[in-house]
């Protein structure tokens, strides 16, 4: 059985499965999936609590299995957690999970806590072996979109809100700038909130004193902002990417990435092939096929030639190379290269025979 985080609370107070894996990336969530999990599980009686970190590849996995099997002198029912912090059991633990699936007693319940899986190893028998004998919990980032529901929802649970309307959905949006990428600090900010202020609505100007800018910014997610044509928010990303240390290089990697595989995309539509193919040869996967289907029509074959060769430009920079039309400054270069492509999705493509974007000097001066 498979469940999302906000599902469990619901299935717990139906009853316990006698074992949980708890997998995925996102640290607040996977704490308390397994808080939730902890709590119901002492009151159901499961009092001894037994840990076991799998680290390295000497693990004594034949100590789990005794461990799961033997009666406790002090608590008829036990509790063991099974940590596998790199998600790799190896070959001997993939064999002792599925030993230890097919003998569940009714007396242990079980909580595996693992990292993001990929797709390969979600479907490797040792997972699949969980999967089947319990219950699987997958902790995802909440994505920006969806983090002002999330912000709004957490307030209710402490008796606050924000106002009605417009401004209210303006106080959410500028909560979720501040933690975006960060729910730990998110968390730590709501209840920063629930101590300044009682239980009511809260003003605008309450949420701006208390909440701290910690947003964490990921390179991956600035190439969605970039392909969906949020200005503001690339050129906020790109700040606090800066501020945080991280290389100008990756931040550049992903975004002449994004470039390249709209090139590849367009030219096998070009030949006659289908989305889904075009999408699968140039490993194009998940959110980023709902954004490249929406900004393809948006692009043609000679804006996708002047933005690779915008990015070579932007490579060179980043490398200590000059060029008269671009700035010096490495990220200054990257922010002009993320502009370029925000443009070019989100206005109809030019027709053949403007300027290149390249050569769009004023207006680029100004964004510079």
């Amino acid at each position: 059985m498979q469940l999302r985080a906000d599902q469990l609370t619901q299935h717990l107070a139906r009853g316990l499965q006698p074992l949980y894996t708890v997998h995925g990336d996102e640290p607040l969530l996977a704490q308390e999936a397994g808080d939730a999990i902890r709590a119901a599980a002492r009151a159901a009686g499961y009092v001894e609590r037994k840990v076991f970190s799998v680290s390295g590849a000497h693990f004594d996995w034949s100590g789990l299995l005794g461990a799961a099997q033997a009666m406790s002198l002090f608590a008829e029912r036990q509790l063991i957690e099974i940590r596998i912090p790199n998600g790799k059991p190896g070959k001997d633990g993939s064999e002792a999970l599925q030993r230890y699936c097919a003998h569940l007693s009714d007396d242990v319940l079980t909580i595996v806590h693992l990292p993001r899986l990929d797709r390969q190893q979600q479907q490797g028998a040792w997972f699949g072996a969980l999967d089947q004998a319990g219950v699987s919990i997958a902790v995802q980032p909440v994505e920006r979109r969806e983090l002002p529901a999330w912000i709004a929802r957490r307030l209710a649970a402490q008796g606050q809100r924000v106002a009605e309307g417009e401004s209210g959905q303006q106080t959410l949006a500028f909560f979720a700038d501040r933690v975006e990428g960060n729910l730990l600090a998110a968390h730590q900010e709501l209840q920063k909130l629930a101590l300044l202020y009682p239980a009511g609505e809260l003003a605008f100007e309450q949420v701006e004193s208390a909440v701290l800018n910690v947003a964490r910014y990921d390179v991956f997610k600035l190439g969605e902002a970039v392909l969906a044509g949020q200005t503001a928010r690339v050129l906020r990303m790109l700040d606090g990417l800066r501020a945080e240390g991280e290389a100008a290089v990756l931040v550049h990697w992903g975004l002449a990435e994004d470039i390249r595989a709209l090139k590849r995309v367009k030219e096998s539509l070009a030949q006659g092939k289908p989305l889904p193919m075009a999408f699968n040869e140039s490993r194009v996967w998940g959110v980023k096929q709902r954004l490249y289907e929406r900004v393809l029509p948006l692009l043609a074959e000679h804006q996708l030639a002047h933005l690779v060769e915008a990015a070579s430009i932007c490579d060179g920079v980043i490398k200590g190379l000059k060029h008269p039309l671009w700035p010096l400054d490495p990220w200054d270069a990257l922010r002009r290269l993320a502009l370029l492509l925000v443009q070019a999705v989100a206005i109809p493509p030019a027709p053949r025979g403007k300027a290149p974007l390249l050569r769009v000097g004023p207006r680029l001066a100004l964004e510079a």
